[in-house]
């Protein structure tokens, strides 16, 4: 994959099956390789009813 999907549905799977399969191992470092800001991630996923566990190293629904 070359690019973060768009979706943010799309997005926080990605990104959590990412994570979940250890093809990286944090939030940092998936972002540095798709050349983005993982506080720009958090914003988008927020916004679409999502927050990042850094414990877990996975997104869920806010308030979960």
């Amino acid at each position: 994959m070359d690019y973060l999907p768009q979706n943010p549905a799309i997005l926080v799977s990605t990104i959590n099956t990412m994570l979940r399969d250890n093809e990286y191992d944090s939030l940092e470092a998936l972002c540095y390789n798709f050349n983005t800001d993982p506080e720009h991630i958090k914003a988008i996923l927020f916004d679409a009813g999502y927050t990042y566990y850094e414990e877990q190293a996975q997104f869920r629904p806010v308030g979960s």
